[in-house]
């Protein structure tokens, strides 16, 4: 490890590692939600090919794309917690996510898009019925095919 590494120790740094970018299990309990509700949708795309944003769920055809935020990562008001070392680091690692997600949200809706974010501490069924709505709303919007 370098003396320059984000993480404060070897076990935090493997830890953090082990952390993957997709397929967590609020992701996974999500996507089930939402299909048991009968939707169909993309896993990890981006809306706008030339815009480096992923979002978790997809729905291309009503152009509404779906953003599962970790509460750490995104800084819950409700579930975030302060990092106890390299406070600093993590406190503006969180920050620019946040401006990305503000910034994602700005382009997309310049766009023709209709964002929703979701964290992942809020009841997966609750999240799918919220999705469905929007994807509903935005089905009754658009011309037929």
């Amino acid at each position: 490890m370098s003396d320059r590494s984000w993480a404060s120790s070897p076990g935090v740094r493997k830890s953090m590692q082990a952390n993957t970018g997709r397929d967590t299990a609020p992701e996974l309990a999500l996507r089930r939600a939402v299909h048991a509700l009968g939707l169909r949708y993309y896993v990890n795309r981006r809306p706008i090919k030339s815009v480096r944003r992923t979002a978790d769920l997809l729905f291309p055809r009503v152009r509404v794309a779906v953003f599962l935020d970790g509460c750490f990562w995104h800084g819950c008001p409700q579930h975030h917690t302060v990092a106890k070392t390299n406070a600093a680091f993590w406190a503006e690692k969180v920050a620019t996510n946040r401006r990305r997600d503000l910034d994602t949200n700005e382009r997309l809706i310049q766009a023709g898009w209709t964002v929703v974010r979701v964290w992942e501490h809020e009841p997966a069924a609750q999240a799918a019925a919220r999705i469905a709505a929007t994807v509903s709303s935005a089905r009754a919007a658009s011309p037929p095919d």
